[in-house]
């Protein structure tokens, strides 16, 4: 998404440091000066975002609880500030119970293969 946006900055976070070593390494080496990351937890982040972007980490309650708080107020972008979540199975009810207004999008719109039969985006607000 860094290569694709250019103009959007990231905080790309993970609990494990070995991850965020190789991170730093591959934006240094395509010199993305949009990215900065973050080795813990969310929780501890405390900048604000227009978006969450997440792959299937957790449940989106779950998710939601770890990133309460973390949202710009002021939405400048055509969709509302929100999640934007990478997951597969069945996300009717996950969603549900987060009791967020949530839109869901097959992959396989845009992407043919077997692979991405099960893969869904889920955007939530």
């Amino acid at each position: 998404l860094a290569v694709i946006f250019p103009e959007c900055e990231f905080l790309l976070t993970d609990s494990i440091a070995k991850k965020i070593t190789v991170v730093n390494a591959a934006a240094e080496a395509l010199e993305l000066i949009n990215v900065k990351t973050h080795a813990g937890r969310v929780e501890r982040v405390t900048d604000k975002f227009d978006f969450i972007v997440s792959r299937a980490v957790a449940p989106l309650d779950e998710l939601v609880n770890w990133t309460k708080g973390k949202f710009i107020k002021q939405s400048k972008n055509e969709f509302t500030n929100g999640w934007i979540c990478l997951k597969g199975g069945d996300l009717v009810e996950e969603a549900t119970v987060s009791g967020r207004r949530f839109e869901i999008v097959p992959l396989q719109k845009w992407f043919k293969e077997d692979f991405f039969e099960s893969k869904r985006i889920i955007y939530a607000v």
